[in-house]
């Protein structure tokens, strides 16, 4: 009988650590938790569907949300993120909604954003009206840094 409850405990040691699989590490969008994610900087909530930013870290996998591109970009600089080259940006369409991977997008500024940076972010160029000024992720970066020091 005794041989019999080691041989069951060794087994259930061994299932137990079947569970602990590593998790393979995605560019994917993860799953929002709208109204109640809270900025990474600045801890509001993300609740605006038009401006939220969702940062991916490709070395752990670990997601990262926001509330504004101006608060994504200042986090990056004041938290000395090394691995900011590397992440994995995603951010909603200013028109539909729709995430969409943010160095690739187009920005324009002026816009009321939740956090006043101005920027918003286009799939298409098309989308941005021709009055305005058309930017892109690099360009928005030292922008935003200039409004936060004013």
């Amino acid at each position: 009988m005794r041989k019999f409850k080691i041989f069951v405990l060794t087994i259930m040691v061994l299932l137990s650590f079947n569970g602990c699989d590593k998790k393979e590490i995605t560019d994917e969008l993860q799953k929002v938790h709208w109204d109640r994610d809270m900025c990474s900087r600045c801890k509001m909530v993300t609740s605006d569907r038009h401006h939220t930013v969702q940062i991916i870290n490709l070395n752990n996998g670990k997601s990262y949300m926001f509330d504004d591109i101006g608060c994504t970009i200042l986090w990056f600089s004041e938290e000395n993120i090394s691995w900011h080259n590397n992440a994995k940006i995603w951010i909603t369409d200013a028109n539909s909604g729709k995430w969409i991977d943010a160095k690739k997008a187009f920005y324009d500024n002026g816009n009321l954003t939740p956090m006043a940076y101005g920027f918003m972010a286009h799939k298409n160029i098309e989308d941005i009206p021709k009055s305005k000024k058309v930017f892109s992720y690099i360009e928005i970066i030292p922008k935003i840094k200039e409004i936060d020091n004013e």
